[in-house]
């Protein structure tokens, strides 16, 4: 095992699920197609300001649209009004080997400071509905799209006199997003209370995936060998929950204190991508491990170690993308000739 020592270079024409957000490769075989990262070319940003008017921006500033407040510009920046639309730009996109950023609110996503070359689709236009769908024995469904925010999805379980959902309370980002990362805390995670995803393919096709056909892991999620690896790893459309019948007022009571105690150790006031790194198997949590050694409060330009809970890289108000990986890259370096631990990035970082 080595220290870390610097960035890896991701691979191009990717499509990436952040907020994230996992990396989806682009139909067809990779032995048939050379995959260069371009930016648009005249022909596409007329179609693309023709069809979507409104709905896109060009050179659109990263740093506007996630929670790390950085990041450089993107060719396009769309947010589709409808799911015919959503389906439409990524059958095009898909066509013309374009590469997508496909995102929810940008709250674990780190855009590096030259920005992101090819489209930014944002969901939490055209996929925000959340609805009860039925009950199975002493179950209820509720299904949420992706663009649906969780703690949106936590109030509307709270409404329906629904347990289950509160361990989400506080965690930032969208339904799909948190599917995807496979998000959760000690109260637990998303693979407790999934039914089913509805995904979308780089072509447009649609499928119902079961949980069963899920692989969880930490912070991560797999379809499994039905989806064509070719096609690479979909976007996902909907979640279908599996909630069950419970007090109201027990549940916002609970909701409050979970929400009470992050606010008193996190720095939720100030820019954050959330916890930056993810809890390695071996000895203790990330943030112990980066506060043992001796790191909080250590600063790189703008980009900070929170002197509140150590797995907090903030934004003080000038932070660079190049700050921040800066900063990362020191607190890898650092508790690995501390401890002989490798601490991996949480957040997914994208762009040039």
């Amino acid at each position: 095992m080595s220290a870390p020592s610097g960035l890896k270079e991701r691979p191009s024409a990717l499509i990436f699920f952040a907020s994230s957000e996992a990396l989806i490769k682009r139909s067809a075989p990779i032995a048939k197609r050379s995959f260069i990262i371009m930016s648009l070319d005249p022909d596409s940003i007329k179609w693309l300001a023709s069809r979507f008017k409104d709905s896109v921006k060009f050179d659109e500033p990263m740093a506007r649209n996630t929670h790390l407040k950085v990041g450089g510009p993107a060719d396009a920046f769309i947010a589709p009004e409808s799911r015919n639309d959503l389906t439409e730009l990524v059958r095009w996109a898909d066509r013309k080997v374009l590469d997508c950023l496909i995102i929810g609110d940008g709250t674990n996503l780190l855009v590096k400071d030259k920005g992101i070359r090819g489209i930014v689709i944002v969901l939490t236009k055209c996929l925000k509905k959340i609805s009860k769908k039925a009950s199975k024995n002493k179950e209820v469904i509720v299904a949420a799209m992706a663009g649906a925010k969780l703690r949106e999805l936590c109030s509307f379980a709270i409404k329906e006199s629904l347990g289950g959902m509160n361990f989400a309370a506080g965690i930032p980002g969208t339904v799909g997003g948190g599917i995807m990362m496979n998000a959760g805390t000690s109260r637990g995670s998303m693979e407790d209370v999934l039914d089913a995803v509805e995904i979308m393919l780089p072509d447009g096709q649609t499928k119902r995936i079961k949980k069963i056909e899920i692989d969880f892991s930490y912070r991560n999620l797999s379809f499994g060998k039905d989806i064509n690896i070719y096609k690479g790893r979909p976007i996902i459309l909907e979640g279908s929950f599996r909630l069950f019948p419970s007090d109201a007022t027990t549940l916002k009571e609970e909701a409050e204190e979970i929400l009470s105690m992050r606010r008193k150790k996190q720095p939720v006031s100030l820019p954050s991508a959330g916890s930056f790194f993810k809890n390695p198997v071996q000895g203790k949590a990330a943030g112990r491990l980066i506060e043992k050694a001796g790191l909080k409060g250590k600063r790189i330009g703008g980009a900070q170690v929170s002197e509140k809970h150590a797995n907090f890289i903030i934004n003080t108000g000038n932070a660079s993308a190049s700050d921040i990986l800066g900063l990362m890259e020191f607190v890898q370096e650092t508790v690995f000739k501390t401890f002989n631990i490798e601490l991996e990035p949480e957040v997914k970082i994208v762009g040039s």
